[in-house]
C-alpha cells in the first residue's frame, strides 16, 4: 500500500518536473513573442500554471516525507487509520460503502478512497469493526456501523 502511494506521488513529481522545466518555459517563451506582456492571456495562463506546479511538487515533497515517517509497526492493528480499508453500514440509508481511508489530498470515491481529512475519514479514525459511530456531515448526523475492517498492518501481513 504505501509502496503504491509512494510510486504514485514519485509519477505525479515526475510528469510536474517535466512540464515546470520543459513544457512551461516553452510556453511562456512563445508568449512573450506574442508582444505586450500585460494584455497577454497566454503568458498570464502559464505563470499561474508554473506557480501551480511549483506549489503541488513542494505539497508532493512534503507529503513523501510524511510517508517516510510512517512505522506501520506501531500502527493499531484492531482500529481504523491510515490505509485501512473499511466497510460501513449506512444506517440511514441502508447501504454499505466500501473504502479505504487515505492521506488528505488523495480522496477519489469513485476509486473507493475517501480522505482521513474528510468527516467521514475522521469521525472513522480510532473505530473498531463491530462499533458504531455517529458522524456529522453537512447534511445532517449520519450513523454507520464498522462491518468490517482491514487495517495497513494486516494488509502488508504485520498482523492476524
Amino acid at each position: 500500500m504505501l509502496d503504491k502511494i509512494r510510486e504514485r506521488i514519485e509519477g505525479e513529481i515526475e510528469k510536474l518536473t517535466y512540464e515546470l522545466n520543459v513544457e512551461l518555459p516553452d510556453r511562456i517563451s512563445k508568449a512573450v513573442e506574442l508582444g505586450d506582456l500585460r494584455e497577454n492571456a497566454e503568458y498570464k495562463s502559464a505563470l499561474e500554471r508554473q506557480q501551480f506546479v511549483q506549489a503541488r511538487i513542494s505539497q508532493l515533497g512534503q507529503r513523501m516525507s510524511e510517508l517516510s515517517k510512517i512505522d506501520l509497526k506501531a500502527m493499531p492493528v484492531d482500529r481504523v487509520g491510515f490505509g485501512s480499508r473499511v466497510t460501513i453500514h449506512d444506517r440511514s440509508t441502508d447501504m454499505e460503502l466500501e473504502f479505504t481511508l487515505v492521506a488528505g489530498d488523495f480522496m477519489d470515491l469513485d476509486g473507493g478512497q475517501v480522505s482521513m481529512a474528510s468527516p467521514i475519514g475522521q469521525g472513522l479514525t480510532g473505530a473498531r469493526e463491530g462499533e458504531e459511530v455517529s458522524i456529522q456531515l453537512p447534511i445532517g448526523e449520519r450513523t454507520y456501523l464498522v462491518k468490517k475492517l482491514v487495517t495497513l498492518p494486516q494488509q502488508v501481513g504485520l498482523a492476524g
